[in-house]
């Protein structure tokens, strides 16, 4: 008998119709990945190489420093108390402890190698691209992109959206978006990073998390979880 006799009404006893392959496809991630790679790419030729970018890029800068008044300041000062080593290491912690707590161990090893390697390459990559900034009276170190702050956030926040349960992600993608922003803006109001040092630490963080989904989809292809 043909495979195409095989219908739903006419499958031999004991067997099933195929399944398909768990775990997702690999186009999309792989497409988002290489995205990433170019996008960041073009904003550090852009901001670095082209003198009217660069001159807008401080210019901007400079609108957002002077724009806030005591009260913002404050508010900067705390979002970016947030994420300083020990309370980022605890938020990590946190996410992943919660992501075995939910049985998947192979997400919580993902998220772990997101949120470390994240600020890491962010700090490998600052000298290997170092460029001097066009200044209006206040110093950022040459080796500022991409800014790790941003890194840092945006791995730690987008790692808190991949274990949340999918039901409640779309609660959960908002406020991470919110706090991606606050501790990008309050990078800028503090005068700790260009604008473009904080968009290519977005980036660079929506980068791992988007390997990190590759890496998740390769092990679900190649070790399939036995249905229970």
């Amino acid at each position: 008998m043909s495979a195409r006799a095989y219908t739903a009404g006419t499958l031999p006893r004991g067997s099933s119709a195929p399944r398909p392959p768990r775990g997702g496809g690999l186009g999309r991630p792989l497409l988002v990945a290489g995205a990433l790679v170019a996008a960041m790419a073009l904003v550090w030729a852009v901001a670095t190489q082209i003198q009217a970018f660069r001159v807008h890029d401080a210019e901007l800068l400079q609108r957002l420093a002077f724009a806030g008044g005591e009260r913002t300041n404050d508010v900067a000062v705390v979002l970016l108390h947030l994420i300083n080593p020990l309370q980022f290491t605890i938020w990590a912690v946190a996410i992943v402890l919660f992501a075995f707590a939910r049985g998947d161990r192979r997400l919580a090893f993902a998220v772990t190698a997101v949120m470390v390697l994240a600020p890491v390459s962010a700090d490998l990559l600052k000298p290997l691209l170092a460029q001097p900034h066009v200044g209006f009276g206040r110093t950022i170190a040459a080796g500022s992109w991409p800014s790790g702050h941003a890194t840092a956030a945006t791995a730690l926040a987008l790692s808190a959206v991949l274990v949340t349960p999918a039901r409640w992600r779309v609660l959960a993608a908002p406020l991470a978006a919110a706090f991606m922003l606050g501790v990008g803006m309050a990078l800028l109001i503090r005068v700790w990073h260009m604008p473009s040092d904080v968009l290519g630490g977005y980036l660079l963080g929506g980068l791992w998390i988007a390997l990190a989904v590759v890496g998740l989809r390769v092990s679900e292809r190649r070790w399939p979880r036995r249905r229970t």
